[in-house]
C-alpha cells in the first residue's frame, strides 16, 4: 500500500433499498459511483458470510459462503425468476433505517426458494460447474440442509450421532435423502457469487479496491468445524475443550467470552497450515485487500474452559506466530493484507507485526487520553499503517463526543486545533486524512454526523447490533463534494 489513498467503511447490509436489507444490486453500484465521486479508492465491508447467532457477520455458518440475504432480488425479477408483486406483498420491516432480521429470516428464504424452483433447471450445468470449482460447497450445502432437517439446531445438538460425527454411511444416506435441499443451497451460492463477481468487477473498474474482513475464528456451529473437526480443540465427542475470548480489562471486568472453538495449531502445522491457505484463498477471491481480524491472537490467545459463563478464568496460550503468518504471506505474495493489531499489545505481538511486514491499524478514537502517551496520535505514525477514524465496534465520532470524559474532549480539541463551536468529528476525519498513513478509512456514519442511532455494533451486547442502514438520498451531493475536497487537499485522490 504505497499510494496515499482513503476509503469508507460501509457493510453490504447497510446499503439502502426496498427489501429490508442492503444487497448486491442497484444501490451497491450507486454507492461505488459515489465513492469514486468523493475521491475514495477503498470500500471496506464486514465479513460476507451467512449469519447465524445474533446476526453477527463474525459468527457465520461458513468461512467460504456468501450471505443469501445479500442476493439482489430485483435482478432476479429482471431474469424472470421472481415477480415484483411477490416482493411488494411482503413485510420486510417497519423502517428503512434498521434491518429487521426476524422478518428477513421469515421471508427471504421463501422468496429465494421460488427463484430456485423457477431457475434451477436452466442453470443446472452452471451450478454444477460452480460446485466443482468450489470444493467447500458440497459440505456447506449438506450442512445447511441438515440444519433445516433438524430444526436449525446447532450441529452439536443433532439427534443423529452418526451424521453429527460424519460417519460415512450416514453421509451417504443423508446426501441422497436431502438431495433437493442440497441443490437449493448450492444454487443460492451460485447466485451470490455471480452477483458478487459482477459488482467487484464494476467497483474495480472505477479504480476502487474492496477491503474485507477475515475473522480470526470461525463459529462452532459452522460447516467449517463440522467438516474438519480434527483442526480444532475438540474432544472425542466433538465438544470443545476450551473456547475463545479476551481477558478482563479496564472496560470489562468479566472479559469477553466469544465462545468460538480454538484451533489445534499442532495438527494444522503438521498439515502445512493447509486449512488456513484454503481459507485465505477463498477470501482473496472476494477481496482485493484482506484485514486479518484479532491479529494479536496469532501470537498468543486467551483460552477459556468450555462451559464457563465469563472469560475470567481463561489463560494465555502460545499461538503459531510467524510459522503461520510466514506461510500465508509466502503463499499469497500479491495479496494485500492488514493486521488488526488492536487490544493488549505485548512486545511479542509488536515483534510479530514487524516480522510479518504487514501494516497495522491506528484508531483515532482511541488516541485522545491525556493521561498517557498514545501511539494512535497521528504525529507518532510511520507511513506503513492504516488509520481508521473508528471501527464497526466503536461509537460513532459524534456519539463519542457526547459521552467521552471532558478531559479527553479538551485534549482532542487542543490537539486538533478546534474551537468550541467546531464539530469534533470533522477535526478527527481531517486528522486522519492529513496523517502520513498510507491509507485512511472512516465509517460512513462519521461523515454523516450520526450519533448513537448510527452505531453498528456494541461489543458485549447481544441485541440491536448490525442493523444500521443508510437512507436513500442521505449521502448528498454536497457531502460527497466535501469529502472529495478534503481528499484532494491531503493528496489521497
Amino acid at each position: 500500500m504505497t499510494r496515499r489513498r482513503s476509503g469508507i467503511l460501509l457493510h453490504i447490509s447497510s446499503l439502502p433499498g426496498p427489501y429490508g436489507i442492503g444487497t448486491l444490486g442497484r444501490e451497491a453500484y450507486r454507492f461505488a459511483r459515489q465513492l469514486q465521486a468523493a475521491g475514495q479508492r477503498c470500500w471496506q465491508v464486514l465479513p460476507l458470510g451467512p449469519t447465524s447467532f445474533q446476526d453477527s457477520p463474525y459468527q457465520s455458518f461458513s468461512t467460504y459462503a456468501g450471505n443469501p440475504y445479500f442476493i439482489d432480488l430485483e435482478q432476479l425479477v429482471e431474469e424472470g425468476l421472481l415477480r415484483k408483486e411477490e416482493l411488494s406483498a411482503i413485510d420486510w420491516g417497519d423502517t428503512p433505517r434498521y434491518v429487521d432480521y426476524g422478518k428477513i429470516y421469515e421471508n427471504r428464504f421463501a422468496v429465494l426458494r421460488r427463484a430456485f424452483d423457477r431457475g434451477y433447471a436452466a442453470a443446472k450445468g452452471e451450478v454444477e460447474a460452480f460446485a466443482a470449482e468450489n470444493r467447500w460447497l458440497g459440505d456447506y450445502a449438506l450442512f445447511m440442509a441438515l440444519k433445516g432437517r433438524f430444526g436449525m439446531r446447532s450441529w452439536m445438538d443433532w439427534p443423529d450421532e452418526d451424521i453429527r460425527l460424519r460417519r460415512p454411511e450416514a453421509l451417504k444416506r443423508y446426501t441422497a435423502l436431502l438431495e433437493e435441499e442440497i441443490r437449493f443451497y448450492q444454487y443460492l451460492q451460485y447466485l451470490f457469487f455471480r452477483q458478487w463477481r459482477a459488482l467487484k468487477a464494476y467497483v474495480n473498474g472505477l479504480g476502487i479496491s474492496l477491503i474485507g474482513d477475515l475473522p480470526i475464528y470461525v463459529a462452532m456451529d459452522s460447516a467449517d468445524v463440522w467438516t474438519e473437526p480434527e483442526f480444532f480443540q475438540l474432544d472425542e465427542h466433538c465438544v470443545p475443550t476450551e473456547v475463545s475470548g479476551v481477558p478482563p480489562d479496564y472496560f470489562n471486568e468479566d472479559g469477553q467470552l466469544w465462545g468460538n472453538p480454538l484451533y489445534d495449531y499442532d495438527r494444522m502445522a503438521a498439515d502445512g497450515y493447509g486449512w488456513w491457505i484454503r481459507r485465505l484463498e477463498g477470501a482473496s477471491r472476494l477481496f482485493d485487500v484482506v484485514r486479518i481480524d484479532h491479529f494479536r491472537g496469532l501470537e498468543s490467545y486467551w483460552a477459556v474452559p468450555y462451559g464457563e459463563k465469563t472469560a475470567k478464568n481463561g489463560r494465555w496460550r502460545k499461538g503459531p506466530g510467524m510459522a503461520l503468518v510466514g506461510v500465508l504471506t509466502g503463499w499469497f505474495p500479491q495479496l494485500q493484507m492488514i493486521a488488526e493489531d488492536l487490544g493488549f499489545l505485548t512486545p511479542e505481538v509488536r515483534q510479530l507485526l514487524s516480522d510479518s511486514g504487514l501494516p497495522g491499524m491506528k484508531v483515532l478514537q482511541f488516541a485522545f487520553d491525556p493521561r498517557e502517551p498514545s501511539s494512535y496520535l497521528p504525529h507518532t505514525y510511520d507511513r506503513r499503517c492504516v488509520c481508521y477514524a473508528g471501527t464497526h465496534d466503536n461509537e460513532t465520532l459524534c456519539q463519542w463526543e457526547e459521552c467521552a470524559p471532558e478531559e479527553s474532549l479538551a485534549f482532542a480539541r487542543e490537539y486538533l486545533g478546534l474551537g468550541e463551536e467546531q464539530r469534533l468529528n470533522w477535526g478527527i476525519l481531517r486528522a486522519g486524512m492529513a496523517s502520513v498513513a498510507d491509507t485512511f478509512i472512516a465509517p460512513l456514519q462519521d461523515y454523516l454526523e450520526l450519533g448513537a442511532e448510527g452505531r453498528m455494533n456494541e461489543p458485549g451486547t447481544s441485541q440491536g447490533n448490525w442493523r444500521w442502514r443508510l437512507l436513500s438520498g442521505e449521502l448528498s451531493e454536497a457531502l460527497i463534494e466535501r469529502i472529495a475536497r478534503m481528499t484532494r487537499l491531503y493528496g489521497r485522490d
